[in-house]
C-alpha cells in the first residue's frame, strides 16, 4: 500500500468513489477566469480500508497543496455560523474548564476561534497557520500568538493546557503520525485535553454528498474511526459527538499511560454498519450524479438563470464533478473578500448577495442546508423570491 498512508500496510483496502480532474484547492483565491480554468487539479480515488474503517485519497499528493494567506477558508462572515462558533467557544470553556490556561490551536485559520477562547476566558494562546493574517484580526489581544506555518514537530516544545484542532485533521494524510506528534508534545502526567474537529463522513455516505468530496480532504472519518486514530496514537477517547446539523464531528481526548485501555464508546459505529454504507454510497453516487447533471441541464435548457449559494469549497466540488460551466454563470456568497474571485475548474465569477438584486435568478442552489433561513432573509432584502434548492435532496425544493 502507499507509504503515505503507513495505517494500511497490508490491510484489505477497495476504491469506492473515483473523480477526476479535481482543483488541488478549493479555497484558494483566484483572480481571474483564465487562471480558474487552468487551475492545476489531481485524481480523487477514495479508499475503504475494510478493517479499521480509514477512508483516504489514495491519489492524494500533498507536494501539489500550499497554503498561505491566499486561502479564505473563513464562514465568519454568516451570522448563522458565527453564532455556532461564538456558543461552541463558550461551551468548550465550561466543559473544560478553560480559565486563565495556556492553549494552542493547530490550523488556526484567521484566528477567530482561538481569540475567542482567549477572550471569553481569560486565556493565553498560540495558534498555527499559513493562511493566518493579522491585518484580518479584530481582537488584537496581545495574550495570542500566531505562528504562519504548519504545525510541526518542532512546535512541539510549546506546553499547553488544551490543545484543539479544527478542520485540519482532514487535510493530512498519515493522521496517526500526526495525532501521536501531538500526544508527544504533552509531557508525561500533565493534565491536558485534547479536541479536534472535521467533517464527519456518515453524512457524506448516507445523502451522497458528492459536493463534500474534494482533492484537499485526504482523509476522512466517523466517530468509530477517529477514535482508533486516537487510540493508536496513545490517547483516551473521551467522548465523541457531532455538531452543526451533524455535519460536524468532534472528539475529546486525553493522554493515556502505556499499556492502559478503554473500552470503546457507545456511540461508534462497527465496522459492518459503516460497510453497508459505503455500499449504499457507491450504489447510488452515479445515479445522484445524473439526476443533478440532468436537472441543470434542464434547467438551462428552459432559460432560467440559477445561482449557487455558497462560493467555498462545496461549490467548487459541485461543479467540478458534475462539469458544469455555462449552464451556471455565478457563485454567491457573503464573504467580501472572495466577491470577484472565480470558481477553481469551472470558471463561475464569486459575487456578493447584492449582485443578485439586478440579475434575478430563479433558482438559488443552496450549497449547505444549515444557512437557508440566513439565505431566505438575504434574498427577501433584496426584494427576491426565487425557488431554494437544498442541494442535499435531490428535487426536494422550498420556496
Amino acid at each position: 500500500m502507499p507509504s503515505k498512508y503507513p495505517e494500511f500496510q497490508g490491510r484489505p483496502i477497495r476504491s469506492i468513489y473515483k473523480m477526476q480532474p479535481a482543483p488541488v484547492h478549493s479555497v484558494m483565491l483566484v483572480r481571474t477566469q483564465e487562471e480558474a480554468l487552468r487551475y492545476p487539479t489531481g485524481t480523487i480515488d477514495l479508499g475503504f480500508c475494510e478493517d479499521n474503517g480509514f477512508v483516504v485519497n489514495l491519489e492524494f499528493d500533498h507536494t501539489l497543496q500550499h497554503y498561505c494567506d491566499e486561502c479564505e477558508e473563513t464562514q465568519g462572515f454568516s451570522p448563522t455560523f458565527t453564532k455556532f462558533h461564538e456558543g461552541l467557544a463558550r461551551q468548550v470553556i465550561d466543559r473544560f474548564d478553560l480559565n486563565g490556561k495556556k492553549l494552542i490551536e493547530i490550523g488556526c485559520g484567521k484566528g477567530d476561534f482561538l481569540n475567542m477562547l482567549c477572550e471569553f476566558g481569560g486565556n493565553s494562546g498560540i495558534g498555527f497557520d499559513p493562511a493566518y493574517r493579522a491585518d484580518r484580526d479584530p481582537y488584537k489581544n496581545d495574550q495570542v500568538q500566531f505562528f504562519t506555518e504548519l504545525y510541526s514537530a518542532e512546535h512541539t516544545k510549546h506546553a499547553a493546557d488544551f490543545i484543539c484542532c479544527k478542520m485540519t485533521l482532514e487535510h493530512i494524510p498519515d493522521v496517526v503520525a500526526f495525532v501521536s506528534m501531538v500526544r508527544q508534545s504533552i509531557p508525561d502526567g500533565h493534565d491536558c485535553t485534547v479536541f479536534f474537529q472535521i467533517p464527519e463522513l456518515r453524512r457524506v455516505l448516507t445523502d451522497v454528498a458528492f459536493w463534500d468530496i474534494y482533492y484537499e480532504h485526504c482523509s476522512y472519518f466517523t466517530k468509530g474511526s477517529l477514535a482508533r486514530v486516537f487510540r493508536a496514537a496513545g490517547f483516551h477517547v473521551d467522548d465523541l459527538w457531532t455538531d452543526y446539523d451533524d455535519q460536524y464531528l468532534m472528539i475529546a481526548a486525553s493522554p493515556a499511560k502505556p499499556g492502559e485501555e478503554r473500552a470503546p464508546l457507545p456511540q461508534e459505529e462497527s465496522i459492518e454498519e459503516l460497510t453497508a454504507e459505503v455500499d449504499t454510497f457507491t450504489q447510488r453516487v452515479e445515479q445522484r450524479l445524473g439526476e443533478w447533471r440532468q436537472w441543470i441541464t434542464d434547467s438551462h435548457a428552459q432559460g432560467k438563470k440559477t445561482v449557487l449559494w455558497g462560493g467555498g469549497s462545496k461549490a467548487v466540488a459541485f461543479l467540478t464533478t458534475l462539469g458544469i460551466r455555462d449552464e451556471i454563470q455565478y457563485a454567491v456568497d457573503v464573504n467580501p473578500h472572495k466577491e470577484g474571485t472565480w470558481i477553481v475548474g469551472t470558471g463561475q465569477q464569486v459575487v456578493g448577495p447584492a449582485f443578485l438584486a439586478d440579475y434575478e435568478p430563479q433558482q438559488v442552489v443552496v450549497m449547505n442546508p444549515v444557512y437557508r433561513e440566513e439565505i431566505a432573509a438575504d434574498l427577501k432584502k433584496l426584494g427576491l423570491d426565487p425557488e431554494l434548492v437544498m442541494v442535499d435532496h435531490t428535487f426536494s425544493r422550498q420556496s
